[in-house]
């Protein structure tokens, strides 16, 4: 009967409905969640079969929820340098377990609140912690780039900074050609050894005839109180005879040999003084002695200082003496069908069937996202839309219901005709 059809097309709308509300709600409730995806409702019709050309059998109307897992957040910048946020495509990878093994399902999120726990793994708000390649000294990473089982937890705990020792250095200066000869200049350098002790080493440029000069160079001594600290050995013989246009012309320089009384490892320093003809290091012109800013590739201890992260995932240390070292990578997963993600508690998302294997990119190659550093993702919630489609709901609702109240008038006339 068709009474009966329209009044369990009525009951069917104000399930769609009633859930659809909820979907509202959910989207409400999470409108200042860390990159929440919002979830709107499909409807589509139930189709029952009429019997006969001239009879209608009314069908009803089912509601399923469509997650927009694809849409991007506004991004928000932060003052944590460990928050970060997706421009583009793609998920964090990440894990309940600070230490997955078999049986810690990998998860996956837009949520980018990461900070240091008591051990130093990165972990959001939601307690999963990010996942990474590990990379080498070479900046290389560790494993196989393709697989989720070569991911690590993000770890800055431990790093220890190393010290450098001077191995190349460069000097600029001119030498006065109005000197007469056995004329000294001195200028003094300041290098390090392998344990990033600094010392002052001295060179000494003495004319020898027009256009020519010998150079000696002093015994180092520490920086800080000006004791000797070791002792320069190897070739001693060392000059410059210039052109005369000011530049270099045969250069005797050969590295500066040292070892050091600190317990350090003797160090062998590259001295360059420029190219033959050229003016890139030392020159012979008219005018005053002087000292130009000189280079060289030493480095104290360093404590570290914190991390960086660029757009790349690169996850570099920084240390208070100036050196950097790359310890991961961040990938980005990404889904032919980012809809059919499971969504799981803390705003993350497991593999299903609908949603396609995971497939792992560096950020910012092919079709994946770049990383925004120091940023969060919004949620991607609109409240005046939300209550627009509440307001709708509200009055499809009640449009149904009045549809059951009055196919129960209707059963109610036809019961008092029988009386």
């Amino acid at each position: 009967m068709s009474i009966f059809g329209a009044m369990n097309a009525s009951i069917s709308g104000l399930s769609a409905q009633a859930n659809a509300l909820g979907i509202i709600s959910d989207n409400i409730a999470n409108s200042n969640t860390i990159g929440y995806k919002g979830t709107i409702t499909q409807f589509s019709t139930l189709v029952t079969q009429n019997a006969t050309q001239n009879a209608y059998s009314p069908g009803g109307v089912r509601s399923a929820p469509v997650a927009i897992n694809e849409a991007q957040g506004l991004l928000q910048s932060s003052s944590n340098r460990t928050d970060i946020a997706i421009a583009g495509n793609g998920f964090f990878v990440v894990n309940e377990d600070s230490n997955p093994g078999l049986g810690d399902e990998m998860l996956f999120t837009r949520a980018g609140h990461f900070a240091p726990d008591e051990n130093g793994d990165l972990v959001n708000a939601s307690g999963y912690y990010l996942q990474g390649y590990q990379l080498d000294s070479t900046g290389a990473i560790i494993g196989n780039p393709t697989v989720l089982s070569s991911l690590r937890t993000v770890n800055i705990a431990g790093l220890t900074g190393a010290a450098n020792a001077t191995t190349t250095l460069d000097l600029s200066l001119n030498l006065p050609s109005t000197d007469a000869v056995g004329a000294t200049r001195s200028m003094t350098a300041q290098v390090f050894d392998s344990l990033g002790n600094a010392h002052d080493i001295t060179y000494t440029f003495t004319k020898t005839a027009a256009n020519a000069w010998d150079v000696t160079v002093a015994n180092p001594t520490l920086s800080s109180t000006g004791a000797a600290s070791g002792t320069v050995t190897g070739p001693v013989a060392r000059s410059i005879t210039f052109n005369g246009d000011g530049s270099p012309n045969v250069i005797t320089f050969p590295p500066v040999a040292v070892t050091w009384t600190t317990g350090a490892d003797p160090s062998s320093i590259a001295v360059g003084v420029g190219t033959a003809a050229g003016f890139d290091g030392v020159t012979q012109l008219a005018g005053d002695f002087a000292v130009g800013p000189y280079a060289q590739d030493g480095q104290r201890f360093g404590q570290f200082s914190g991390i960086a992260i660029d757009e790349d995932g690169i996850v570099t240390a920084l240390f208070d003496n100036g050196t950097q070292r790359q310890i991961y990578q961040i990938p980005l997963a990404q889904f032919a069908n980012p809809r059919g993600l499971e969504a799981r508690n803390g705003n993350a998302f497991a593999v299903t069937d609908d949603s396609g294997e995971v497939i792992l990119n560096a950020p910012n190659t092919g079709s994946a996202g770049v990383i925004a550093a120091e940023a969060l993702e919004a949620s991607t919630v609109d409240i005046a839309q939300e209550f627009t489609r509440m307001i709708v709901t509200q009055r499809a609702y009640s449009a149904n219901a009045s549809v059951l109240t009055t196919a129960d008038e209707m059963l109610e006339e036809i019961i008092r005709v029988g009386r």
